[in-house]
C-alpha cells in the first residue's frame, strides 16, 4: 500500500506541477532541491506515474535514475519501494556494478552513472526509456558529465522525445540550464532549521594531508570533538571523514563509549545491514554516532541527526602517478561541501556543527570542489569518447572542456594498448576494452593475459590491481594474491566479487592472440608459454598493465623503464630480484627515489615482450673526457640492455 502520509510530507511535491510543465514544453529541466526534500525518491515515482493518488494523472513512463555512487543507488531504490509498500525489484529496481535487482514490471530503475554509460554505448537509443534523471549532478563526477553529454547527443539525433532532468541539492543551475538547451530551472524549497557553528580546531598544528595520508593527530582530535558533541548536545551525531581508513581509525578511538551509544560506519563498502541501520531512525533512548564519507552530504539522508562534526577533509580524484590510474587523494573540503555538511544538522530541528578548523582557514578554502574532468586521468573518458565517435570530445556538450594535455596523454596510452588507431578512432579491440568496466590499462591486461594464463586467473589478478590490497598484505603481488584467495576480511570478499564480475564480463570478449595485432598489445615475438605458477601469472598481468614501470636492479635500487629510480623496503621478499613488474610506487616527501609498494618478480623475456613498444637500438655519440665516444645501445625505455 502506498504510504501517502510519507509522500505528502516531502517538500518537493509542490514543485511537481512546474516540473511536469517544463518537461512537456521542452523535454528537459533542472531541478534544484535541498537534501531530504524527496527529489531522489518522490520525483521519479511521480514521473513514472506510480503514485496513483487523487489528481495524479501522469502517464505511465519508464524512468531511469542515475546516481554517482552504488550505496546511493541501492538506498534510493529501497526507499522508493518502501514508499510504494513493495519489495525492491517490483515497481522499482536497481542496477549497480555486479548486482541487478530489476523485475519485469519495474518502471523505475536506479543505476550508477557508470552502468548508464555502459548501457548507452551498447544501446544509444535507450529503447524503452522515457525519462532519465541525473541525480546529484553538482558533484561533477566525470561519468555523470559524460552521460549528460551522450544523452544530449541522443536527444538531438535519435530520441527528441527523451526527457532529461538534471537534479541537485546545490548546483550551477544556470550552467546546467544552458547545457540542456536553456531548460527551465525548477526550485523546491526545503525545510531547514538554524545551525550554530562551533569552530573546534586542534590545539596543536597537524600536518596537511598528503596523497591518501591523514595525520593521525587530526583523527584523534576528531574523535575527541565527537565526545564533546555527545556531552554538549542532544540527538545523533554525524561525523564527516574522507575515507574508509579514517572512519575505522576514529571508530577505534570511540570504542569505549559503551552501551549507551552505537557507532555506525557508512561508506560504499559497508555491509547492506549497516547501511539500512544508518538510514533508519534510531530506537529507544540509545544515541548514534554515524561516521560517514561525503556520500552523506547529499546522496543519503540520515534521520535523527542534530549535530555534525566535520573533519574538513574530502577525497577527490586526481591522476595517481603511483599507479598510472585515476585515484582519490585527500584534499581540504570546499566551502560548498562545508555548507552541505552543516545543513545536515538542521534537517529536523535546530542543530550545531563542529568544524575542526579555524574561521580564518575557512575563508581560504576553495569555493567549490574541482570538476573531475579538470583534474582526473582522462584515459577512460577518452576511450568512451572514441567509442562514441568523437575521439577529441570536441563535439560533446560538456560544462567544462577536457584539458588538452590530459587528453593528449590519454590518447598516448590508448594508442600504446591498441585501443585507438592513428586517427584516434576506437579499434574493435578498444570497443571490447570499453565494455569491461575497467581502466583501459587493466582492460588491456585482462584481454591479453586471459588466453595465456586462463580467464579465471587473469580476472583475479586484474581485480587485485583494480583495488589496491591493504598494506598488511605486503608488497609482493603474488603473496597478496594468495592472501586474498584464502582471506576472510572485507577486502578479500570484495576482491572475490570483482573477480567473478570480470570473469563474466570478459567471456566472449578476449580473442586469441593475433600476431601482427595492434602496437602495444604485448603479444609480439611468437606465442607466449601457456600456464605457469602464481609468480609468473602476476608478473605477466602486472607487466601488461604497467609496461613503463618494469624495473631492472641497478646498484642497490631499481631503474624503471620510465626513468624513475625506486627502492625496496627493508625485509621485502622482493629484494635481490633482477627484474620487477611494479604495480604501485610512490615518492615520499623529500625522498630522491620512489618507493615500491606493490610489485611482482618478473623475468627479462617477459619484460622485453610486454614492453616491446619501448624497445630501441641505435648509435649514440658523445664527448667524454675530451674524447669522442661512440656506442651502439640496445634500450628498453630508460634501461640499457646491451652496449657495444
Amino acid at each position: 500500500m502506498i504510504r501517502y502520509d510519507a509522500l505528502d510530507a516531502l517538500p518537493v511535491r509542490g514543485a511537481l506541477p512546474a516540473l511536469d510543465d517544463a518537461l512537456e514544453d521542452g523535454g528537459s529541466a533542472v531541478l534544484v532541491a535541498p537534501p531530504g526534500t524527496g527529489k531522489t525518491t518522490l520525483v521519479p515515482l511521480a514521473l513514472a506515474g506510480l503514485l496513483g493518488g487523487p489528481g495524479d494523472g501522469r502517464p505511465a513512463r519508464r524512468v531511469v535514475v542515475a546516481e554517482p555512487r552504488r550505496i546511493a543507488a541501492r538506498a534510493a531504490a529501497r526507499r522508493m519501494a518502501w514508499l510504494l509498500g513493495e519489495k525492491v525489484g517490483e515497481s522499482v529496481g536497481f542496477t549497480v556494478r555486479g548486482e541487478r535487482v530489476v523485475g519485469p514490471r519495474a518502471r523505475v530503475e536506479v543505476v550508477t552513472t557508470g552502468v548508464l554509460l555502459q548501457r548507452l554505448q551498447r544501446d544509444q537509443e535507450l529503447a524503452g526509456v522515457d525519462v532519465v534523471v541525473l541525480d546529484e549532478c553538482h558533484e561533477r563526477h566525470l561519468d555523470a558529465d559524460t552521460v549528460a553529454a551522450f544523452l544530449l547527443d541522443v536527444r538531438a539525433a535519435l530520441r527528441p522525445e527523451l526527457r532529461l532532468v538534471a537534479a541537485s541539492a546545490t548546483t550551477d543551475a544556470a550552467g546546467w540550464a544552458r547545457l540542456l538547451g536553456d531548460a527551465p530551472v525548477v526550485a523546491a524549497q526545503g525545510v531547514s532549521y538554524p545551525v550554530e557553528v562551533e569552530w573546534a580546531p586542534p590545539v596543536r598544528p597537524v600536518r596537511p594531508p598528503h596523497g591518501m595520508r591523514v595525520d593521525p593527530a587530526l583523527l584523534t582530535h576528531v574523535a575527541s570533538v565527537v565526545r564533546r558533541a555527545l556531552t554538549e548536545c542532544e540527538g545523533d551525531v554525524l561525523c564527516f571523514l574522507p575515507g574508509v581508513g579514517e572512519i575505522a581509525r576514529v571508530a577505534g578511538g570511540l570504542g569505549d563509549l559503551g552501551g549507551r551509544v552505537d557507532v555506525l560506519q557508512v561508506h560504499g563498502r559497508a555491509p547492506a545491514a549497516v547501511q539500512d541501520a544508518v538510514l533508519s531512525p534510531g530506537t529507544g533512548d540509545r544515541r548514534r554516532v554515524v561516521l560517514a564519507t561525503s556520500v552523506a552530504e547529499s546522496s543519503l539522508t540520515v534521520p535523527g541527526v542534530r549535530v555534525v562534526v566535520d573533519s574538513g577533509l574530502a577525497r577527490e580524484p586526481r591522476v595517481d602517478h603511483a599507479r598510472g590510474l585515476s585515484a582519490l587523494t585527500t584534499v581540504r573540503a570546499s566551502q560548498a561541501a562545508g555548507r552541505q555538511r552543516a545543513g545536515r544538522a538542521g534537517r529536523e530541528a535546530p542543530g550545531r556543527v563542529y568544524r575542526c578548523w579555524t574561521e580564518a582557514e575557512d575563508a581560504r578554502l576553495p569555493r567549490f570542489p574541482a570538476p573531475e574532468i579538470k583534474v582526473a586521468d582522462l584515459t577512460a573518458f577518452a576511450l568512451q569518447a572514441a567509442c562514441w565517435g568523437d575521439p577529441g570530445a570536441t563535439g560533446l556538450a560538456l560544462l567544462d572542456p577536457p584539458p588538452g594535455g590530459a587528453m593528449a596523454a590519454a590518447r598516448s596510452v590508448l594508442s600504446a594498448v591498441g585501443a585507438v588507431d592513428a586517427a584516434g578512432r576506437a579499434t574493435e579491440r578498444g570497443v571490447r576494452m570499453s565494455r569491461l568496466g575497467l581502466h583501459p590499462r587493466l582492460a588491456r591486461a585482462l584481454l591479453d593475459a586471459a588466453p595465456v594464463v586462463g580467464a579465471d586467473r587473469a580476472a583475479e589478478v586484474v581485480a587485485l590491481l583494480s583495488e589496491e590490497p591493504p598494506r598488511e598484505y605486503g608488497d609482493d603481488l603474488a603473496a597478496a594474491w594468495r592472501l586474498a584467495r584464502r582471506g576472510g576480511d572485507p577486502y578479500a570478499s570484495r576482491w572475490r566479487t570483482e573477480s567473478r564480475r570480470l570473469r563474466s564480463a570478459s567471456t566472449g570478449l578476449s580473442h586469441p592472440p593475433d600476431q601482427g595485432s595492434a602496437r602495444g598489445e604485448g603479444l609480439e615475438g611468437g606465442p607466449w608459454p601457456a600456464g605457469g605458477g602464481d609468480d609468473r601469472v602476476v608478473a605477466l598481468v602486472a607487466a601488461l598493465t604497467f609496461p613503463e614501470r618494469l624495473a631492472q636492479a641497478q646498484g642497490g635500487s631499481y631503474l624503471m623503464l620510465n626513468g624513475t629510480r625506486a627502492d625496496i623496503g627493508d625485509g621485502s621478499a622482493l629484494r635481490g630480484a633482477p627484474w620487477l613488474a611494479v604495480a604501485v610506487a610512490d615518492r615520499p616527501v623529500g625522498a630522491g627515489h620512489a618507493r615500491v609498494r606493490l610489485a611482482a618478480v618478473v623475468d627479462e623475456e617477459t619484460a622485453r615482450r610486454a614492453a616491446a613498444p619501448l624497445h630501441t637500438e641505435g648509435d649514440e655519440v658523445h664527448w667524454a673526457d675530451g674524447d669522442v665516444v661512440a656506442r651502439r645501445v640496445e634500450r628498453l625505455g630508460a634501461v640499457e640492455l646491451a652496449v657495444r
